[in-house]
């Protein structure tokens, strides 16, 4: 992936997986409107660039995200105080930035880990949701503080959270705001596992190798985009429609033939088609008026 000259974010990619830096360190890689524009056009890079087949969401030096940043004091979350419009043509509110890089991560063809170095605050925490697994070092400290900033839920965070780990858990971090260590994140089942700082890279890119290695690319793309959406589901037949067309569709694809072929054959899958341009005609499927 060729990236931009980012100000406030890092990419570098080896053996197909991308490790994404967030990049200011000297004030815990705190978010802001630079950062937001950056995170999502690097998940159009990453969309575009077969080679990528995982990434890795990390923070540079002993934070990994400590939320907004709050430079501006108390304006920092007035529209109208620091020169935006409150209400756009059609008397709508401004879109959340946060929730605008978590929904362009909801989107993303390929498989994404959080490796949680440090404090994840605010954004910095709710940007981790629609990631796929997050892991966490025994550093991390968690928090959805914003009821103890006049504030609620943002990045769409009211929709992810109680899907990661249930109402009753969401709405007593939530509710109370609390800054809370890894080991109860593990404990909520917000993060997957907790390892010593040293050795949270090398356990997120090994996870995320086990996703890119002897995988279909597109049987990636599409299984993460399934089970996502099929949370939002009303009935199972909403699955059972997206399923069939799937197997219909890779069950006659050169992809299905290696991946048995190689199997039989005892050798390493090598699968031909690629998300760019190998995604079924069915995909997007959520945008036919049968599923909207």
């Amino acid at each position: 992936m060729v990236a931009e000259a980012y100000e406030q974010i890092a990419c570098e990619v080896e053996d197909g997986i991308l490790t994404l830096t967030l990049d200011r360190p000297d004030v815990l890689n705190a978010f802001t409107p630079r950062m937001q524009q950056e995170l999502i056009d690097a998940c159009d890079r990453i969309d575009a660039d077969d080679a990528v087949r995982a990434v890795v969401v990390t923070g540079r030096g002993r934070g990994f995200c400590a939320g907004a940043d709050l430079s501006a004091g108390g304006s920092t979350f007035d529209a109208e105080a620091r020169g935006g419009a409150i209400r756009d043509d059609r008397g709508l509110p401004p879109r959340d930035g946060g929730g605008l890089v978590t929904l362009r991560l909801f989107n993303l063809t390929k498989p994404v880990i959080a490796a949680i170095n440090g404090p994840a605050v605010g954004v910095g925490v709710t940007m981790t949701l629609p990631m796929d697994v997050r892991l966490a070092s025994e550093t991390a400290r968690f928090g959805f503080v914003f009821t103890r900033r006049g504030l609620v839920p943002e990045a769409a965070s009211s929709w992810f959270l109680p899907r990661v780990v249930g109402i009753s858990r969401a709405l007593e971090w939530v509710c109370t705001g609390r800054v809370f260590p890894a080991e109860e994140a593990l404990a909520g089942g917000l993060v997957r596992s907790i390892h010593p700082p040293d050795e949270l890279l090398p356990a997120a890119r090994a996870l995320a190798r086990e996703m890119a290695e002897g995988t279909s690319p597109v049987s990636v793309a599409l299984s993460r985009q399934m089970l996502w959406r099929m949370l939002g589901a009303s009935h199972p037949m909403d699955a059972h429609r997206v399923d069939s067309r799937g197997i219909a569709d890779r069950g006659s694809s050169p992809d299905a033939r290696e991946g048995v072929e190689s199997f039989l054959e005892k050798r390493p899958a090598s699968f031909p088609l690629r998300v760019s341009d190998g995604m079924p005609d069915f995909y997007p499927w959520w945008e036919e008026p049968e599923f909207s």
